[in-house]
């Protein structure tokens, strides 16, 4: 009996040795790593600059010159009545070009400087816008040099002695005076006195360097005065004479 109880606490002792010998094999765990920041991170991203606003612009100054257009109910200078009419011009608008013509006393056309009270042709307002495309060939006066008769229809007398330039776009513009190069005589202000009338001059000073100024052009546009006004009362081409 004594014999049995020893033995069995002797197995009882081994099992539990080899117990702890079996744990004392085991490898121990790693210890957790702690976490790093990674060395190719990338930078904060910066914020971006304030826009730079522009400054606010500087009031207008007392002394600028006012607008070109007048105010609405407002009659037009000679200059801005030449203005509206060369546009015309430019465009071949008669209807725009009628409105500005006398319906009492039209309006002349003449080809040189010299105005010819008795042969430049006058054509009423209600004739200017149907002008065009009128097929008459009439006598407009002689060409210079040759005297020969200048038979156009108008059509062919604009393009020859109204716009023949870029008046629009080239001249330079003055107001009441003209630029006297050519040999004919310059009798504008003889046929259109000051004191009723204004004139425009738009003046090109040369059109093709190799002619050395012998090319130049100009168109007077002349208007009557009435009250404050402007009636179209003569268109007066001018250029090289011999």
């Amino acid at each position: 009996m004594h014999t049995v109880k020893k033995t069995g606490k002797l197995a009882l002792a081994a099992a539990a040795f080899v117990l702890l010998a079996a744990c004392s094999n085991t490898p121990a765990a790693e210890p957790e790593a702690t976490a790093t920041p990674a060395q190719t991170e990338q930078p904060a991203a910066q914020t971006p600059a304030p826009s730079q606003s522009p400054e606010p612009s500087a009031a207008p100054s007392a002394s600028a010159s006012p607008s070109a257009v007048p105010d609405e109910g407002t009659p037009p200078t000679a200059l801005e009545a030449a203005s509206t009419v060369m546009n015309a011009l430019k465009n071949g608008n008669m209807e725009t070009l009628s409105a500005w013509v006398s319906r009492d006393h039209g309006v002349r056309f003449s080809p040189y400087g010299y105005v010819d009270t008795e042969n430049d042709l006058v054509f009423t307002q209600e004739e200017i816008s149907g002008l065009m495309e009128d097929t008459e060939q009439r006598n407009w006066g002689s060409f210079a040099g040759s005297g020969e008769p200048i038979k156009l229809t108008f059509a062919e007398y604009f393009k020859r002695f109204v716009y023949d330039a870029d008046f629009a776009k080239d001249a330079k513009i003055s107001l009441n005076q003209a630029e006297n190069k050519g040999t004919m005589i310059n009798n504008i202000n003889e046929v259109y006195p000051a004191d009723k009338y204004d004139y425009v001059d738009y003046h090109i000073s040369s059109i093709d360097p190799q002619y050395q100024g012998m090319d130049w052009r100009s168109l007077r546009l002349v208007f009557e005065k009435i009250g404050e006004d402007r009636i179209l009362a003569g268109i007066v081409h001018d250029e090289w004479t011999p």
